[in-house]
């Protein structure tokens, strides 16, 4: 008999920014989070079955994309993308009770974390040596445990582990957001909503005009690429991948056909999924790629090859 409810791991310990984003992913449903040392052993748990579904950060509003999480969906055994969702990231400066912002010698958070409190860090605590962890809430929970003064971190931390506020919003980049995925064994996308978003891998030959003739392919039947970013294959320097988000469903006939003409090209490396759009919309479908359109060319070829 399965589990009662799903289990989703997500990078810990709790009081990560990825916790929230799997809370509200969750929303209502019987899930139970488990948090995991690194997003690898999240993903590898999903790959195993012994979790339902990983959540995972994929993209930076300040810092990009998110390396271990698109090559581990480039590299590793194959995942599909089911739901996405949105967090704000604020960090707080984080310390024991009763310790003054003058005693801080070192502030941990992880590298994207640093990233963004770089600036505030040079100019309020310049002494204070940066200290690299696996997750902001990991750095919190060092804090707690003695081994670091202070850490940047989501306000949730702090109440997580008993840790005061010294100084709250510390982002060098105001309304700084990260993208989340929801990441389960490949089976059935969810259904098409109208505002839905497809991920793929490309592999494109290392040629002129290479790149052009695949994009070509979004263009010609009328596809909104929203993203578009290269990874190392990881065999040999210069050769790359190519991961690509557009506006679309599988479902979709444009889609659909895109999706085939790829692996005609033998350009596509891995469809990840489509899945619901977590913010905005997608761009109006030209009138020459809508469903009608497709239906209209095609009942209009059927017709002459029968003769009619």
């Amino acid at each position: 008999m399965g589990r009662a409810t799903e289990r989703w791991a997500y990078l810990g310990p709790e009081g990560t920014f990825t916790e929230q984003a799997a809370r509200a992913l969750a929303a209502a449903a019987a899930v139970d989070l488990d948090p995991v040392g690194t997003v690898s052993v999240a993903l590898d748990d999903v790959r195993s079955g012994r979790a339902d579904a990983a959540c995972a950060a994929m993209e930076s509003s300040v810092e990009g994309a998110v390396p271990v999480t698109q090559d581990e969906l480039t590299h590793g055994a194959p995942l599909r993308i089911t739901a996405e969702t949105y967090v704000p990231i604020t960090f707080d400066l984080l310390a024991r009770p009763g310790t003054s912002l003058a005693s801080i010698r070192s502030v941990g958070a992880h590298p994207h974390g640093h990233a963004q409190i770089r600036p505030w860090l040079a100019r309020s605590l310049p002494a204070a040596a940066a200290v690299m962890t696996a997750s902001n809430a990991a750095a919190a929970a060092a804090v707690a445990a003695g081994d670091l003064d202070a850490a940047a971190a989501a306000p949730v931390a702090g109440a997580r582990y008993g840790l005061d506020t010294l100084v709250a919003d510390i982002g060098d980049v105001r309304d700084a957001v990260t993208r989340f995925v929801l990441l389960r064994r490949p089976g059935r996308p969810p259904a098409p909503t109208g505002n839905d978003r497809t991920s793929l891998v490309l592999s494109v030959g290392n040629h002129p005009g290479s790149l052009l003739a695949v994009l070509a392919e979004f263009a010609s039947r009328g596809i909104n690429l929203t993203r578009l970013e290269s990874r190392p294959t990881r065999s040999k320097l210069g050769i790359y991948y190519f991961l690509v988000d557009a506006d679309g469903h599988l479902a979709d006939p444009a889609m659909a056909d895109v999706v085939a003409a790829l692996i005609r090209r033998q350009a596509l490396l891995r469809w990840l999924g489509s899945y619901p759009r977590a913010a905005g919309l997608n761009d109006p479908t030209a009138e020459f790629a809508t469903p009608t359109a497709y239906a209209d060319a095609a009942a209009q070829v059927g017709r002459w090859q029968r003769g009619d």
